[in-house]
């Protein structure tokens, strides 16, 4: 029986549920090895925790920010500002694409102008979620900079943009599909890769 607040896994390319036979490429142990990892290079990086924000993309990039902040409140001893951004608004595929639910915007009370934001996501794929996850940072505040924070790098790239910060990178053919499972959504940490050529 399917939960009512079951979100199907993300693919990085749409949001359908593949039935088809998947193998796993990254466990649960591996998916938190590389979260721990990110967060720490996002630490180092910033030089501590001082004026970051982190942005989740919903869906499971909320959850993907909240446990790099939990990792980062271990290892600075204070919490990270961490929030949720949508860009349902902003996306290019909106007039092709079924209706789709406006996710909820939660940005942190101190803000994001001047700070050093972070956006997370799940898959980096086409590029184009991050542009538009840029375009809707822009009406809320001006960042000092803006990175990009991502479980899994696809590659396909149709715009020139890249992640400052990989959990894995993990060549496939366009034809394959990614699938990321996240235990806040999925019940476990998985990522998984199906389909491409027989």
């Amino acid at each position: 029986m399917t939960r009512p607040d079951f979100v199907p896994p993300s693919d990085g390319r749409s949001a359908d549920q593949s039935t088809e036979t998947a193998r796993v490429v990254m466990s649960s142990g591996d998916v938190s090895r590389a979260l721990r990892r990110v967060a720490h290079e996002i630490l180092e990086r910033n030089k501590g925790s001082q004026d970051l924000v982190l942005l989740g993309i919903p869906t499971r990039g909320v959850s993907l920010a909240r446990r790099l902040v939990a990792v980062m409140a271990e290892v600075e001893g204070q919490e990270v500002p961490c929030g949720a951004l949508d860009i349902t608004l902003h996306r290019d595929d909106l007039r092709r694409q079924p209706t789709r639910g406006v996710e909820q915007t939660t940005i942190p009370a101190p803000g994001i102008d001047d700070k050093t934001v972070v956006l997370v996501d799940d898959v980096l794929f086409s590029g184009r979620t991050v542009r538009a996850a840029m375009d809707a940072l822009s009406e809320l505040g001006r960042p000092r900079a803006i990175r990009l924070a991502v479980l899994v790098d696809r590659g396909h790239r149709d715009l020139p943009i890249r992640a400052d910060y990989v959990g894995k990178n993990l060549p496939t053919s366009r034809s394959e599909r990614v699938q990321v499972c996240v235990a806040a959504y999925d019940g476990l940490d998985e990522v998984r890769i199906s389909g491409g050529e027989r």
